[in-house]
């Protein structure tokens, strides 16, 4: 069994403390600043984070938060990438990544019987339109995230009866759930994600709503509606995984958003 951590940190030094504590084997996150990279490279006691700089190839100085992928314990093993811009030929060691601070990947070795798989830190980060679309106040997250997908689906095979293991989730700032059906730009996330042999696991309620995992600055745990945190993974791969919300008030902890905890039976 392997447990993973997805969560939007909000740049919370505090919620690295209370990550590195929870003895969970893998975290996912988003939002973390770059002294937190240099904390848990920095800590110890089986906790690692890849070598490279996060924000590498782009410069430090180009965003102040960054997705990572940790290793938490030593029931795993990880294998680092390093970032690299687009290529047509990237070697065995390389990701191109064609955003920046929006994606973190690795490859993850369970110490047990499980199967090695990808997993991929999201983070949906937010766009404004082009001057021409003469609306400076509107942004949107689907143009990272679609950007998120193609850099992804690199460890996916062209060929149709080969199958894939990967595990990705974290904060796309959108919502899949609820009463309504998803709008256009969403539902196009969801139907590449499915082309792709991603299936969306949750956290969902049984009747397929939303679980809140997000406060905005108006509201607190108690009150939290949205969901902008998401994990989806390979088909047939997402038949052993389990996710929770940890969003009652008692756990949510020091970000907007709780944690959620995936677990690979």
């Amino acid at each position: 069994m392997t447990e993973v951590v997805v969560w939007n940190i909000n740049r919370k030094q505090q919620a690295l403390e209370q990550l590195v504590k929870m003895g969970a084997d893998l975290a996912l996150l988003q939002e973390v600043h770059p002294g937190g990279w240099k904390w848990l490279a920095e800590y110890g006691n089986g906790v690692e984070v890849s070598p490279h700089e996060p924000w590498s190839p782009w410069g430090k100085a180009t965003y102040d938060r960054w997705p990572l992928v940790v290793r938490l314990s030593d029931r795993i093993q990880i294998e680092w990438f390093t970032y690299r811009g687009p290529a047509h030929w990237p070697t065995a060691a390389q990701f191109p990544t064609s955003g920046y601070g929006t994606v973190a990947v690795a490859k993850v070795i369970p110490s047990d019987n499980q199967e090695p798989f990808i997993a991929a830190s999201m983070y949906g980060r937010f766009r404004s339109p082009h001057p021409t679309v003469g609306d400076s106040d509107w942004i949107h997250a689907d143009a990272s995230v679609h950007r998120i997908i193609s850099d992804f689906s690199v460890f996916i095979s062209p060929k149709p009866d080969t199958t894939h293991r990967i595990l990705a989730a974290g904060d796309l700032n959108m919502n899949f759930l609820g009463r309504i059906v998803p709008e256009g730009r969403s539902q196009s996330v969801l139907t590449r994600m499915e082309a792709l042999g991603m299936e969306y696991i949750g956290p969902k309620t049984s009747d397929n709503e939303r679980v809140p995992t997000y406060y905005t600055r108006s509201q607190e745990p108690a009150t939290a509606r949205s969901q902008l945190d998401h994990v989806f993974a390979s088909k047939g791969m997402h038949d052993d995984i389990t996710v929770q919300a940890m969003n009652s008030v008692d756990e949510w902890g020091p970000s907007d958003h709780c944690r959620i905890l995936a677990t690979l039976a």
